[in-house]
């Protein structure tokens, strides 16, 4: 049977890096024997359906996809559509209409951290930032801007001592929607 998935590649097409057109992306994941394949802007969204049931199996496909292709690693996080609507559906942040949507982040992991990691990352100073944790996704709220943050990506894997990728709020919404159609 047929079952959606989305798969978050991590660092393509950022800053003359990792360039894949999406239409070779699409091409690629069809050859893979993914169908209905379709993606949302160029920083490596993918919606897409397959029979196999295995998340780690589909991420182990794409990834040497990706690497067979196109020369080079990616991170590959794969979420189903349930996964994504409730990453929205619990951050806290969206509640509190006193912050700019603008600057709401999601940084999906690859597990849940250890306490401690999280507590390391979680005790840092961050000017106007505020983060959540909810099991294997970290909200973030960029008070000044995500541009200006010194809490980037690298920044969370680092002391999180994990592997993920982030999202802004519009590129989850968008994607969530991309799933009922």
């Amino acid at each position: 049977m047929m079952q959606m998935y989305i798969a978050l590649l991590r660092g393509i097409n950022v800053s003359g890096q990792k360039i894949i057109k999406m239409e070779l992306l699409r091409k690629m994941m069809e050859n893979l024997n993914f169908e209905n394949v379709k993606t949302y802007i160029q920083s490596g969204n993918i919606v897409f359906q397959t029979s196999i049931s295995s998340v780690s199996e589909i991420e182990k496909i794409i990834k040497d996809g990706i690497q067979n292709e196109f020369g080079f690693e990616v991170y590959v996080k794969i979420l189903t559509p349930t996964e994504l609507n409730q990453s929205l559906e619990k951050n806290s942040f969206l509640k509190d209409n006193s912050l700019d949507l603008k600057q709401h982040y999601f940084v999906f992991l690859d597990q849940i951290p250890l306490a401690e990691n999280w507590g390391i990352l979680k005790n840092m100073y961050l000017d106007g930032e505020k983060m959540e944790l909810n099991q294997n996704v970290l909200y973030v709220h960029y008070g000044n801007g995500a541009g200006k943050s010194k809490l980037s990506n690298n920044l969370i894997e680092n002391k999180l001592k994990l592997k993920s990728t982030m999202r802004n709020l519009n590129t989850v919404r968008k994607l969530v929607d991309m799933t009922k159609d």
